[in-house]
């Protein structure tokens, strides 16, 4: 059986273009950014600033809006520690959600260990959050709302706009990590008021170790301190030799990301098909607005370990690659109530531009036969049929 790919909301194949856009920034080109005194320096500037423009057009924001850094969790430690840091004046309350990416809940965690205080937003069973509880959360002494814009495991998206404008309302920033998002659908900030944004190139066929933040110019400028310190590369905001290929290659990646028609398509054919050919199936978030690319199913009284054992040929994962590693059930799911039984039974699944109709066909056929052999043999499986478990 051939390879299947099934996993790009953990990490995607970088775009052959991408690749040939780096490669002479590896080689030739190999200056330091900063050296403008020599020919490959000033080469290795002007691909940083064509990089930046990439970005800054994509995204509908100023050139000087856009700082480069390693990806998304260094954004997120950035900005979640340096407004903690610069606005104590005003106050020591972050608000963010439940189902934030581990990024964000491990670092609020270290936060409240010194002293900021954190509300955690519940979401109801389709992984949405409640607009008027976030109005109702926002104190005078709240500095931050930090809301992603779609979930990693389950693809739900957040309605960005209306959380935007509730927290220009109350005059309090908006961070969005877009991680997700981005390269998958279109985010404007000259439509979409968000403060501050933060991404990573790996998810969006472009190099893995590197990302991009975004800050909005305000009349009031926007306080972040810089995490890293050195010397002036990015205004003074991110010390640091700059990575020249792989902010190339961030910038190409992004420059060509536009939402693929066929991925919406093929996620729903393979919804379809699941359900009609294997019982007791849940989709996560289906009730919700979800990314095109993703989804989370559950296959109910059996493990999804055991069926991505069973069908090694197809890379699947059973929620956040950052939390694979963890013996505990999916806190997205257990935020949205789902048992722990049946967070254990799902199985995330997420397309790419390269996923194609025999993949889906395929995928939906191992699962098929791999779960009607796991259930054939399962005791729990059994007892379910016979009506004395739920």
């Amino acid at each position: 059986m051939s390879w299947i790919y099934l996993d790009n909301n953990a990490t995607t194949k970088m775009d052959p273009e991408v690749l040939e856009a780096m490669l002479p920034f590896l080689q030739e080109s190999y200056g330091n950014a900063s050296s403008v005194q020599h020919r490959i320096g000033r080469e290795a500037h002007r691909a940083v600033a064509e990089a930046r423009e990439q970005v800054a057009q994509t995204l509908g924001a100023a050139e000087s809006e856009i700082f480069f850094h390693s990806g998304a969790t260094e954004g997120i430690n950035t900005v979640l520690r340096g407004v903690a840091q610069a606005y104590l004046r005003k106050g020591k309350h972050i608000v963010t959600c439940q189902t934030e990416h581990k990024a964000v809940l491990t670092t609020c965690a270290q936060l409240e260990r010194n002293g900021m205080e954190i509300t955690y937003l519940p979401v109801d069973h389709t992984g949405a959050i409640n607009l008027q509880l976030l109005q109702k959360s926002i104190r005078p002494d709240t500095v931050l709302v930090c809301l992603m814009a779609a979930n990693n495991e389950t693809g739900v998206i957040h309605p960005l706009s209306a959380i935007a404008e509730l927290c220009q309302e109350k005059n309090v920033l908006f961070f969005c990590d877009a991680t997700q998002l981005i390269g998958k659908a279109t985010i404007d900030v000259r439509q979409i008021p968000i403060d501050i944004l933060t991404f990573s190139a790996h998810k969006f066929h472009g190099p893995k170790g590197v990302g991009a933040l975004y800050v909005r110019r305000k009349r009031s400028p926007i306080q972040i301190p810089s995490l890293i310190s050195g010397g002036q590369q990015e205004a003074g905001f991110r010390g640091g030799t700059l990575n020249v290929p792989y902010i190339v290659g961030c910038g190409k990646a992004l420059a060509l990301a536009t939402p693929h028609p066929t991925m919406a398509q093929y996620r729903n054919e393979l919804e379809r098909q699941v359900k009609a050919q294997i019982p007791e199936v849940i989709i996560h978030g289906e009730q919700s607005p979800r990314l095109a690319n993703t989804s989370f199913i559950a296959f109910r009284h059996i493990k999804a370990a055991e069926i991505m054992t069973g069908i090694p040929h197809i890379a699947l994962s059973s929620g956040s690659a950052c939390t694979s590693g963890l013996l505990d059930p999916s806190h997205v799911l257990k935020a949205m109530s789902v048992s722990d039984e049946d967070a254990f039974s799902s199985i995330r699944i997420s397309l790419s531009k390269y996923t194609t109709a025999a993949d889906i066909r395929q995928t939906v056929e191992s699962l098929q036969e791999t779960v009607q052999k796991l259930r054939a043999a399962s005791p729990i499986w059994q007892l379910f049929k016979d009506g004395l478990i739920a």
